[in-house]
């Protein structure tokens, strides 16, 4: 099992590559960037500059998408990024929400993201694929690098098994939602008729790491919201219930532009004192180290079926640095989380 973060000083350059250099250093297995083009800086040009500058930890993209690139250019980069960094390198794509809606374009469809991850694994394998031209198209200095699909919907999650090399599971962690995201992975791999034993299954968490339990509760509830605008199934299946103003009301009157990337996570928290601790306990790791701790090994003990590969507890918020997230995070979860959870589950540390 490895542990994966995705939340760092993306102002620059140099301040990205020096996070990425101190989460090697802690013992994080690997580091991702986002993939936003307006907001933050080329993430293949970031990800070579750490690259340089580590020699251990795994780098890729948290998510990148086929809307605003290509998937022969991403194909490609991440060739030439895995060559650079001794075998490093993995793909983790999506719709691309908030780096394709700022374009003004729309998020791929499920269609779309299947047909993309298809043609970028027959390249990366070296493999032909056949285009809209006289010859197939062929990657020359094509790598393996893994395609993992970062999903949450049931649609997105059974096409994950069918086409990808592996899935990161965005439905928090109640039982019932992981054990059906779960169950629709597997439905893919079913339809695909490939070897199970090949695919590598993830799973992502917002976590909450803050000592004062009524502001990791605020947050908390914060992020529980932002998964009911998004899937309203998830509360279903989690057995809640939303007893307050609606989202839509909610985003245009107090909390903007959305759950999870409004600008106060704890204010926002205030107006959603409805929703009980149990939305928090369904959606996100929170509390201070024991808590989370304790959360952590309560979901990956569970018996899923599964081998989870790889864990990325993420921290909440868009803003860097912020209480929750930044240096501060990451040294607390590598120092005082993540030992004692790998000691539990048997988890040899990298360092």
């Amino acid at each position: 099992m490895k542990f994966g973060l995705n939340r760092f000083n993306f102002r620059t350059l140099e301040d990205f590559a020096e996070d990425v250099r101190m989460a090697e250093e802690l013992g994080w297995d690997h580091c991702f960037t986002l993939d936003s083009q307006l907001a933050l800086n080329d993430p293949y040009v970031m990800l070579t500059y750490a690259a340089h500058q580590t020699s251990r930890v795994g780098l890729g993209t948290l998510l990148t998408n086929p809307v605003t690139r290509h998937p022969t250019v991403t194909a490609s980069s991440f060739a030439t990024l895995d060559e650079l960094s001794g075998g490093r390198a993995l793909c983790v794509i999506g719709i691309g929400d908030t780096a394709v809606e700022h374009s003004g374009l729309r998020p791929a469809t499920v269609r779309k993201l299947e047909e993309a991850t298809v043609m970028m694994r027959a390249l990366l394998a070296g493999e032909a694929v056949e285009v809209d031209w006289p010859e197939p198209a062929r990657l020359r200095h094509a790598r393996p690098v893994p395609v993992w699909i970062a999903a949450a919907g049931p649609k997105t999650l059974r096409m994950a098994g069918r086409s990808a090399d592996g899935v990161l599971i965005r439905v928090g962690r109640h039982p019932a939602n992981i054990e059906y995201a779960v169950e629709q992975v597997r439905a893919g791999i079913e339809e695909s008729g490939r070897d199970p034993s090949g695919f590598s299954f993830g799973l992502i968490v917002h976590t909450v790491l803050v000592d004062e339990p009524d502001r990791a509760l605020r947050i908390g509830r914060t992020m529980a919201a932002g998964y009911y605008d998004h899937t309203r199934a998830l509360f279903e299946r989690a057995g809640l219930s939303w007893d307050g103003p609606s989202p839509e009301e909610l985003k245009q009157e107090t909390i903007r532009p959305d759950f999870h990337h409004t600008y106060d996570l704890a204010a926002a928290g205030e107006h959603l004192t409805f929703l009980p601790s149990e939305a928090a306990d369904s959606f996100v790791f929170w509390g201070g180290v024991d808590e989370v701790r304790g959360q952590m090994l309560e979901t990956l003990r569970h018996d899923f079926g599964v081998e989870w590969e790889m864990v990325v507890p993420q921290p909440p918020g868009a803003r860097y640095p912020h209480e929750t997230s930044g240096p501060f995070y990451m040294e607390r979860m590598a120092r005082e989380v993540l030992p004692a959870v790998r000691e539990a589950l048997g988890v040899s540390s990298p360092v």
